[in-house]
């Protein structure tokens, strides 16, 4: 995934932000008629608040989730990116673990999603129920009308359940009987999925995986850190100990600030270019779509804003292009065949120069 430089404490955070932002293209607010060094600050306020709050999530998850630095750096991304993450791996190294201290550390309400077989779309959208008194059809919220969703063992459900989560995953709504209701705002759905291939479990369709603009992997921990979990020093211990990092508004706001952070053409272009490569690489039945590309730079954005830094660079794209793209690939392998197919076009697309 890239080299990535640890967070300073969330003061030295703001700090480096300021200083970068004051040398970065200025984005001035034209419609509140503010003059543009008093935009530029205000713009400055906001990156270095946003910056702050992913180092404590980032902290704060870390006091949870033992060996996976990676994991955790993709998790707050996606939570500032206001993107949705697929969570892979096999039973038993914490993904729920993982996605349940995000959530809580985010302050949001949670509504956690069992997969199984028998599952069915009303049970995640919601369903219309007759009533005799009013002698009308009252729409009786899912659990996906919540700010964050979890759900488990997404591929343990049929895919005629996964395709309930399609409308809401893109354009944040439920439409059901001719009626569409919107979703809270933010909206994250954070999904856990088993290794393709276990007893019971549907693989998802290209569709779906194209939903999540991120996916990471937990991987088994060292031993030390796996010592540490036998302790009681972190995993589900730990967790009632943890609490939100910040309200609902302000996760709300980080998001908005990470969206100002500046990307130049060259940057851009330089994303599309690996997401076009994948279409063309050795093994690929299915590249990268034009929502990956997308997915790519807003989710380097916020890795910058993670970096403490108001501008993307070309580390940002090369660190978040493999859990941007790689589990969006139809490959003739598994997904570890998908990575390297990442890798190896990350090694073949130059980067641009300053």
């Amino acid at each position: 995934m890239g080299a990535t430089r640890a967070p300073e404490g969330p003061h030295d955070q703001g700090a480096c932000v300021t200083e970068v932002a004051r040398g970065a293209p200025s984005q001035t607010i034209a419609a509140a008629g503010a003059a543009p060094e008093h935009a530029e600050d205000a713009r400055a306020r906001r990156l270095r608040a946003a910056a702050a709050l992913a180092g404590a999530l980032e902290a704060n998850l870390t006091a949870v989730v033992k060996g996976a630095p990676g994991a955790l750096r993709i998790a707050v991304v996606a939570a500032l990116s206001g993107g949705h993450l697929l969570i892979e791996d096999v039973p038993g190294v914490g993904k729920t673990v993982l996605a349940r201290s995000l959530a809580r550390s985010l302050g949001a309400e949670l509504s956690r999603i069992q997969g199984h077989p028998d599952l069915l779309p009303g049970d995640v959208t919601g369903v219309s129920v007759y009533d005799q008194r009013s002698g009308s059809w009252e729409f009786r919220r899912g659990p996906v009308f919540s700010h964050v969703v979890l759900l488990d063992e997404l591929n343990r459900t049929p895919p005629r359940t996964q395709s309930a989560l399609l409308e809401s995953m893109d354009v944040q709504q439920v439409t059901l009987d001719g009626e569409t209701w919107p979703l809270p705002q933010p909206h994250l759905v954070l999904a856990t999925q088993n290794p393709v291939g276990q007893l019971g479990t549907f693989p998802l369709v290209e569709s779906q995986l194209d939903r999540f603009a991120l996916s990471s992997t937990l991987g088994y921990p060292d031993a030390q850190s796996e010592a540490r979990l036998a302790l009681h020093d972190g995993g589900r211990d730990a967790m009632s100990a943890l609490g939100p990092v910040c309200s609902v508004g302000d996760w709300a706001a980080a998001i908005a600030a990470s969206a100002e952070v500046v990307v130049v053409p060259a940057i851009a272009a330089y994303a599309v270019a690996i997401a076009r490569a994948t279409r063309e690489a050795p093994g690929v039945r299915l590249g990268a779509s034009p929502r990956a590309s997308i997915a790519l730079v807003r989710s380097a954005q916020a890795h910058a804003l993670v970096s403490a830094r108001s501008y993307v660079a070309p580390d940002d794209i090369a660190a978040m292009a493999v859990p941007s793209l790689a589990h969006r690939l139809v490959v003739e392998g598994d997904a570890r065949f998908a990575t390297s197919v990442v890798a190896s076009v990350l090694a073949s697309v130059p980067a641009p120069r300053p």
